[in-house]
């Protein structure tokens, strides 16, 4: 408990009494201090018990005594102690008046009680709630490295941390997901300020965060040692938390930290035993890939996958930070639904082996809706530090070769039109006409028909409308004729002169394709 007024009043040995301020006295006590300045307030850091004799002051002016108690409330001063018996035999009626206007605890000392005794008391009281609350965290540290190794780990840890600190506690992944919460209904609190742990991870840990509102007051704890955020911490209480609460809470940081490193190297190896197995997939060898992933990747194997790869939209940049935030999306995605996942981080790339339907892929797709929504449909194109993202159609332990090609010429479709990601899938289901919105088959359509654009210009014919009729026509001359308007002679007579401009056949199905797909992407919006 700590020290309050009520307390020292309560010394057998001061014989102190209250002559104002009564319905304060459970306000701690942070120091005693003997002062005999007019105006003490500068020395003051607020929660000292002020003792004087009044040697410098006129105790008895109103005035006065009204000016300096409310000076003194101003400061955080919690009591004033009054000796009697030195300059005065008694109180001073205007320091009493002026102490009960301000209802300030107004402490009679008497005579025989030194002030050195009371500054003793305060002292031994302060290092005994100190040593309570050492020792406190002590006990606590023990129960949450018990809690830390059991079976259930963090869960157990966050359910002992919460008792101790008489709140609540949850722990977030990487991606600002709730992992765990103690008590359950927390669950619901903690999801509200996944924002909050959004912010906290973008700062270098170790980091931390006061939040909250009229419900509780949150600490937030960043968790890692490197300069990215492994996870985070929340602890919600009623009250600031005390020097007892304040190690429980250090001590959950520094476990769950060993915990998220001991964690990230077992991921590590991992990752390595995730490229060993998707070398041997990409050589043919599934048998043995099988054997290698064990329990590990086994069922990611044993049904449809999707291979997931992603660069950075910018060819060339080198987006480190964007790549590790995507893999730890899916990460957290698959882990939150028990998914096997195989991620194998490669030089500015990031290749996911993930379950077709799963939740891994669903984090790929609700990253490009994000990136989407941010950049809004008028973006002239990626910003530097996005990602581009392919998908795969769904695949076999004996097609990984080919699905990764899939997922790599999603990736440039995607990066061609300016898009966060492109399923293989929709490219094969589409049109090929988006495919001639790229800057290289337009240089090359409008090279095409340069000549026959200049032709029209002059006002001699017009070719270009008429070659578009004619192939989309078949070469049916009265049909392409009829939309034009004009007699099938006259169109022989254009299609002549467009041969003779372009010095090309059009009885060639391949010049006819070149000119089609040629005025195709001319027309397509870029």
């Amino acid at each position: 408990m700590p020290l309050t007024l009520a307390s020292l009043v309560q010394h057998s040995a001061l014989k102190l009494s209250v002559r104002a301020g009564e319905g304060r006295l459970d306000t701690p006590v942070r120091w005693a201090h003997v002062s005999e300045l007019a105006d003490p307030v500068p020395y003051m850091e607020g929660g000292e018990l002020l003792l004087i004799t009044a040697m410098k002051l006129d105790a008895g002016d109103p005035q006065e005594m009204r000016a300096y108690v409310r000076r003194l409330a101003a400061a955080g001063v919690v009591g004033i102690g009054f000796a009697i018996g030195v300059n005065y035999e008694e109180i001073p009626e205007a320091l009493v008046e002026a102490a009960r206007t301000e209802d300030m605890p107004l402490l009679e000392v008497p005579r025989r009680t030194p002030f050195l005794a009371i500054s003793k008391a305060v002292s031994a009281a302060l290092a005994a709630d100190q040593y309570r609350a050492v020792t406190a965290g002590f006990e606590a540290q023990r129960e949450l490295t018990r809690a830390a190794l059991s079976v259930d780990g963090p869960t157990e840890l966050l359910v002992k941390l919460a008792a101790h600190v008489h709140g609540w506690a949850a722990l977030y992944d990487t991606s600002g997901a709730v992992v765990a919460a103690a008590p359950d209904w927390a669950a619901r609190r903690a999801a509200r300020l996944t924002p909050d742990v959004e912010r906290l991870r973008e700062r270098p840990a170790p980091a931390s965060a006061v939040v909250g509102g009229s419900e509780d007051r949150v600490e937030l704890q960043s968790l890692g040692t490197g300069r990215r955020a492994r996870g985070a911490l929340a602890v919600g209480t009623a009250a600031p938390l005390g020097t007892a609460e304040r190690y429980a809470v250090h001590s959950a940081v520094a476990l769950l930290t060993l915990t998220t490193e001991r964690s990230r190297s077992l991921h590590d190896a991992e990752s390595r035993l995730g490229a060993a197995v998707l070398r041997m997939l990409l050589a043919g060898e599934a048998d043995h890939a099988r054997s290698v992933a064990g329990d590990l990747y086994g069922a990611l194997l044993e049904a449809p996958f999707r291979i997931v790869v992603a660069e950075p939209a910018l060819a060339g940049t080198a987006q480190p930070e964007g790549l590790a935030l995507l893999s730890d999306a899916v990460e957290s995605a698959a882990a939150r639904t028990g998914e096997a996942l195989l991620v194998v981080p490669e030089a500015g790339r990031l290749v996911v082996l993930a379950s077709d339907g799963g939740s891994a892929v669903q984090a790929c797709v609700d990253h490009a809706e994000v990136v989407e929504a941010r950049r809004g449909r008028d973006a002239a194109g990626p910003e530097p530090d996005e990602l581009v993202v392919g998908l795969s159609a769904p695949a076999g332990p004996g097609s990984v070769a080919a699905a990764l090609k899939q997922a790599d010429q999603a990736l440039a479709v995607a990066r061609r039109r300016g898009r966060p990601m492109v399923e293989h899938e929709d490219m094969a289901a589409g049109s090929v006409l988006p495919l001639l919105a790229d800057d290289a088959v337009r240089a090359f359509a409008d090279g095409t028909l340069r000549a026959l654009r200049e032709h029209d210009a002059t006002g001699r014919g017009d070719l270009v409308a008429s070659l578009q009729a004619w192939l989309s026509r078949h070469g049916q001359w009265d049909a392409a004729a009829a939309d034009l308007g004009v007699h099938r002679h006259t169109l022989r007579y254009r299609m002549k002169r467009v041969e003779e401009i372009l010095g090309r056949s059009l009885e060639d199905p391949d010049v006819r394709m070149e000119l089609w797909l040629a005025l195709k992407a001319t027309s397509t919006p870029s």
